[in-house]
């Protein structure tokens, strides 16, 4: 084969690459070259594996999604680049959350990151998440990045229940609720250690009328035994991880 022959073929095959797969291939080059986007956030891509996950999850350009409990938001950055410019983003955190010392943190590090309107197809939405109150079957696709656990942290044992409902308002009809969380054992007082279970996700989506789409093992370490808060030394930042995929029917 002659090396214009080779030359094309190569070319070609990209062409053969499922839809997706040239979406997650196309966002990583576009995160790692962000103009302006934080130092710290593309060291993290390695570990946190942004557009390997968002491939699982289904999402890429054009769509309208909300990233729900943001909070200086790694992830917003992450899905406005994903769905490009005729997409949509919102960056939801709720009102409370911005208050007292760590909402000060946390309304710097959005207004560093949002400055000069550097990410146009974003808008702030400071709303709790059973709430947002944006119209009924507005979203494509909803992520919840290493925040599902705080649905168990609060007294009420219909907070998850409540905000599931409020998924399934918002997002279309085969919309996709994408879930990422540290993994936490059975048995163990997890709240507190900022963990949730894989099981009792599933069993709480499907109580809701939500399909479980998959689970991925991507973001796994063994290396967790899962005993430990998130913030030890010793694993913050590489505890062991489940993604789920939740579609609404």
């Amino acid at each position: 084969m002659t090396r214009i022959a080779l030359a094309l073929a190569l070319v070609a095959s990209l062409f053969t690459l499922p839809v997706q797969a040239q979406n997650a291939a196309a966002l990583t080059a576009a995160l790692a070259s962000a103009e302006g986007r934080p130092a710290a956030d593309k060291e993290a891509d390695a570990r946190r594996k942004p557009a390997e996950t968002l491939d699982f999850f289904g999402i890429g350009p054009g769509m309208t999604v909300v990233d729900l409990i943001a909070s200086g938001g790694y992830y917003t950055e992450v899905l406005a680049n994903a769905v490009g410019p005729n997409g949509k983003v919102y960056m939801q955190n709720a009102p409370s959350a911005l208050t007292g010392e760590r909402g000060t943190r946390t309304e710097q590090a959005i207004n560093d990151r949002l400055a000069g309107g550097r990410l146009a197809n974003v808008e702030r939405l400071n709303r709790d998440p059973h709430d947002l109150g944006l119209p009924d079957g507005s979203l494509d696709a909803a992520v919840i990045a290493l925040e599902y656990h705080e649905l168990y942290r609060n007294a009420d044992p219909q907070t998850e229940a409540r905000f599931l409902a409020e998924m399934k308002r918002v997002l279309k009809s085969g919309g996709v609720l994408g879930v990422i969380d540290h993994a936490g054992n059975a048995g163990n007082d997890n709240g507190p250690m900022h963990r949730a279970e894989l099981d009792k996700v599933l069993a709480g989506a499907a109580a809701a009328g939500f399909i479980v789409d998959g689970t991925s093992d991507l973001l796994r370490n063994p290396a967790d035994d899962r005993s430990l808060t998130v913030f030890d030394a010793s694993i913050r930042g590489v505890t062991d991880q489940f993604i789920v995929k939740l579609r609404k029917p």
